[in-house]
């Protein structure tokens, strides 16, 4: 049986005019990828099959300052009975050696008074590591043997006090602490500044003690192969900033808007705004500076992959002046606002300057016919509102309207009339 023909031409058909339209560049979705830092400043990395392990206990003070608050007040804690309990036991063996647990043993005669048992001997070891002095046990005289013990405890005790004390006020005053206080905005924005083509973010400090000294850098991590075909999975390429070409550090009193050029040395320079949504790098900000009651170096960081960055907007302003005092209001520290903008690379700007003309030309046009568009809805507006009165105001004045009169003047010859209404 031969199939039926369809009435339609094939021409005409689905597949006919799928064929002939003019298909768009397709872009492959950007593959999901770990931060290499997260928006917190936490390094999203994790280190693994490390064989040396013993090195970290040559650094016992900074491994303890390092672990988490749960495990430190545990090994504080266990530290602290695993003396007393070891010093305790110094204690009712010394008392065991002179007889002082013999219970016909005269009182005189004891190296500790009133240590007739462990429990006792326990007692009185967290007596002389802590210093209480409760008063019913004391040292005597009789053994020169509980005088050595008694040394060795007190300085193992004030060694780890000190340790452990230390350890405590480290974890307490570290320098992440402060970059709590330090804060960056969501997004990265795109826009053109000075007829450049630039990336900006804003950071500010909401603390009114300064940090001293601070400096911004931000780094680009892209994977990259060489051209002798090796994979550098964690590239770092160093973006230059407006704040580091003018000067050493930055005068944070006040929120800060970070600006990098992109030129011809920048790693973002070929890239456009549709590419820079497919792409994958990541663009780390480092903020470092002293602490300026502590004198403690801190740092704060932060990241921005490609869907943090909005191409073709700008912050807005969040400082004023309002009764002789500059204002801050950080409810809008992250709002942007469109502006006009190239969608093209820095390289393709740079090539042909009329495309930055064209963007501003036609942006002015739209700003204008906007402009037209609203004036003349509030026009209609008001017109619609007074439309009644508006006619019989006419009706009114027509009926009041002065005819026209005309009057004729004679001429020298008295032949031509000239009409003069």
């Amino acid at each position: 049986m031969l199939a039926r023909k369809s009435i339609i031409p094939e021409e005409f058909g689905l597949p006919g005019l799928a064929s002939r339209m003019p298909r768009k560049p397709v872009f492959r979705d950007r593959v999901n990828k770990a931060r290499f830092i997260a928006k917190n400043g936490s390094c999203n990395l994790a280190h693994k099959n490390i064989r040396e392990q013993g090195r970290f206990l040559q650094d016992v003070f900074t491994t303890l300052v390092d672990l988490k608050w749960r495990f430190t007040l545990v090994i504080f804690t266990t530290t602290f009975v695993s003396s007393w309990l070891l010093f305790a036991m110094s204690w009712w063996l010394v008392a065991f050696a002179h007889g002082d647990l013999d219970p016909d043993r005269q009182n005189g005669t004891h190296c500790v008074t009133d240590v007739k048992s462990f429990t006792s001997a326990f007692l009185f070891s967290i007596e002389v590591q802590v210093t209480i002095g409760f008063g019913g046990r004391m040292i005597t005289e009789q053994c020169p043997t509980a005088i050595t013990v008694l040394i060795m405890q007190n300085i193992v005790g004030l060694i780890i006090n000190a340790v452990m004390l230390g350890c405590i006020f480290m974890k307490t005053a570290q320098s992440n602490r402060r970059a709590e206080t330090l804060i960056f905005s969501r997004h990265a924005v795109i826009a053109v500044r000075n007829n450049r083509l630039c990336f900006m973010i804003r950071i500010g400090d909401l603390r009114k003690s300064m940090i001293i000294g601070a400096t911004v850098r931000l780094q680009v991590v892209r994977k990259t192969t060489t051209p002798e075909g090796e994979v550098i999975p964690i590239h770092q390429i160093d973006v230059q900033t407006e704040s580091a070409l003018a000067s050493n550090s930055l005068f944070l009193l006040a929120p800060l808007i970070i600006c990098h050029v992109i030129d011809k040395n920048s790693p973002l320079y070929d890239l456009s705004a549709m590419e820079l949504q497919c792409s994958d790098l990541e663009v780390i900000v480092i903020l470092e500076g002293v602490v300026e009651t502590t004198g403690i170096t801190t740092q704060a960081r932060t990241s921005y992959v490609s869907e943090e960055i909005q191409w073709g907007h700008r912050f807005v302003p969040i400082v004023t002046e309002e009764e002789g005092v500059y204002s801050v209001d950080y409810s809008k520290f992250g709002n942007t606002v469109k502006v006009a903008t190239p969608r093209c690379s820095a390289r393709e700007l740079d090539e042909k300057p009329s495309i930055l003309i064209q963007t501003l030309q036609k942006s002015e046009l739209s700003h204008q016919n906007s402009l037209r568009k609203r004036n003349s809805m509030r026009r209609n507006n008001s017109m619609r509102k007074g439309g009644g009165s508006s006619g019989n105001l006419r009706r009114n004045n027509s009926a009041l309207a002065v005819p026209k009169v005309q009057f004729f003047t004679p001429t020298e010859g008295g032949q031509t009339l000239n009409a003069v209404t």
